[in-house]
């Protein structure tokens, strides 16, 4: 057929409407296939069969078509309708991916929200693979419509959800599927055992990890899109007796960061720590166990001393979003790019702020003291469980009490507290003049809908740092702190239960085993 013949066959067409998407006929053909051809067979709306392709003069991937077409019987039970010979329309390649995306993905007797999944595109980098015929099975199975199909339906449903991590945990029988929701974990599915292994082999493939090593621990990374948001998928593997376990934890790209006005704090705490962090020098820190939203409230520091007079790096483990304006540094300990060793080249950069990941060891917390002490500003985490534990945790990795008085400006311990859903918010009858949750499908019928934080913020003054210095233990250090008007984690978060932002439930829930550890002298680690 000459050029002209099929430019005569040609027409042009700039979307694709679901009507003229039909799944079983689009299923007959290898994904790949299509998706390498960028061309797809469609129903015109005499109910022939037409090909929509990227580029009509692709010879072969219309005769590759036409020629499966031709020995297709029916379709849905539909006698197939192919008229010789068949129309081609030229439609744009995004508008043909989607339309593959859908009649692949699309689940007809799933939830009705779930077609919007047809949306979520991965940009999956595949791991060139060199092994055993093995490999290339493993990979086989990790590609095929039914393994792709599963793993887009979970990540959806945890974007749904607001999950902030996916756990998959095989057992014996079944394999389980948890979203982790505003802090805590909800079982959501169950997988039959012989879907596991496509869908961890799917999810490696993602990661760019290696899908034939079931025996060590694995990391890695993905990105998705959803609409116009960015996720960023971090992925753990680990082996267990059941089989592999792989934690995702999910960060959105899109979300714009929020402010330190944003958080939760206090007006109080709000104007206090704003005073620190303005500060020419010194150490700020923020303390709690993971998940508590420090990282949060540091990269909402500092996007608010990100103006163009300061030069602001950081050192973190890992970078989880990146902040226009910023020089931020990944820890790569494995090649010896410890924290400290990312501390001592930032400082060779005359950085005004500094921001480190986390103080781990004595080398980290010795290189920040004594840039603190030189004029510079720095912000880190530490893991205590309250404020005044930090300076017991300082001493204990060797640091001596001046030291940490005379460069320590302000520590603050930080949580998070799940709000009340505001669709289901009702009177308390165990609290008066309080409030609930009833439970609705909004919050999972949990009562419970996003989360602020609660707070402590230590600031040191001139009678703290005498009391440091002389090696005076927690306790005596709170009790100090309290006199002089300091708040602590429980009363903070009291306060938000009386004005009807979460439940006093909630509040015990997450400080617990909080107030001060159990006494430790300052003087206990002295060498």
């Amino acid at each position: 057929m000459s050029p002209t013949d099929i430019k005569d066959q040609t027409t042009e067409l700039q979307t694709l409407s679901p009507e003229q998407l039909d799944e079983s006929l689009v299923q007959a053909f290898p994904l790949e296939f299509l998706k390498k051809q960028c061309a797809i067979p469609i129903l015109t709306a005499e109910g022939t069969v037409a090909i929509a392709m990227a580029d009509p003069m692709n010879v072969e991937a219309y005769d590759a078509i036409i020629n499966i077409l031709s020995h297709a019987v029916d379709w849905d039970g539909v006698p197939a309708k192919l008229i010789q010979p068949c129309r081609r329309i030229t439609c744009p390649a995004g508008e043909i991916e989607n339309a593959i995306s859908h009649c692949y993905y699309h689940n007809a007797s799933s939830d009705p929200n779930l077609m919007a999944q047809d949306r979520l595109l991965e940009e999956t980098t595949l791991q060139e693979q060199t092994d055993s015929s093995r490999t290339e099975d493993l990979l086989n199975i990790g590609n095929q419509a039914p393994a792709i199909k599963l793993a887009n339906t979970i990540l959806f449903r945890a974007v749904q959800s607001r999950a902030s991590d996916i756990h998959i945990e095989p057992y014996e029988w079944e394999t389980r599927v948890r979203f982790r929701v505003d802090g805590v974990l909800h079982d959501i599915m169950t997988v039959n055992n012989h879907e596991v292994a496509a869908l961890q082999s799917r999810l490696k493939i993602m990661s760019n990890l290696n899908i034939a090593e079931r025996r060590l621990p694995q990391d890695g990374q993905s990105r998705i899109k959803i609409g116009d948001d960015l996720l960023d998928i971090r992925v753990s593997v680990i082996p267990t007796l059941g089989g592999e376990r792989i934690v995702l934890r999910l960060l959105d790209k899109g979300r714009g960061q929020i402010g330190l006005q944003d958080i939760g704090f206090s007006e109080e705490t709000l104007r206090l720590f704003r005073s620190l962090i303005q500060r020419s020098h010194g150490i700020l820190l923020l303390t709690g166990p993971t998940g508590s939203g420090k990282t949060t409230t540091l990269y909402a520091a500092l996007s608010e001393l990100n103006v163009q007079q300061r030069n602001i790096l950081t050192a973190e483990d890992p970078v989880e979003y990146q902040l226009p304006g910023i020089g931020q540094m990944q820890v790569h300990p494995k090649i010896g790019l410890t924290f400290a060793n990312c501390l001592r080249h930032l400082l060779r950069q005359d950085p005004d702020v500094i921001m480190i990941g986390e103080i781990r060891d004595l080398e980290t917390a010795q290189i920040a003291i004594q840039a603190s002490l030189t004029g510079h500003l720095v912000l880190s985490t530490l893991h205590t469980n309250d404020a005044v534990s930090a300076f017991t945790r300082l001493v204990d990795m060797g640091i001596e009490p001046y030291l940490i008085s005379s460069s320590v400006v302000g520590v603050m311990a930080q949580r998070l507290v799940r709000l009340i859903c505001r669709h289901c918010k009702t009177n308390d009858p165990n609290h008066p003049r309080m409030f609930k949750g009833r439970g609705c499908d909004e919050c999972l019928h949990t009562g419970y809908y996003g989360r602020t934080a609660i707070s402590e913020l230590l600031v040191i003054d001139d009678h703290l740092r005498e009391l440091i210095t002389k090696r005076q233990p927690a306790h005596v250090l709170n009790e100090r702190a309290i006199q002089r008007g300091f708040t602590g984690l429980r009363a903070d978060g009291m306060r938000k239960a009386a004005s009807g932002e979460t439940t006093p439930e909630e509040v015990l829930r997450v400080t617990q085993d909080d107030g001060p550890e159990i006494v430790q002298s300052l003087g206990s680690s002295k060498k």
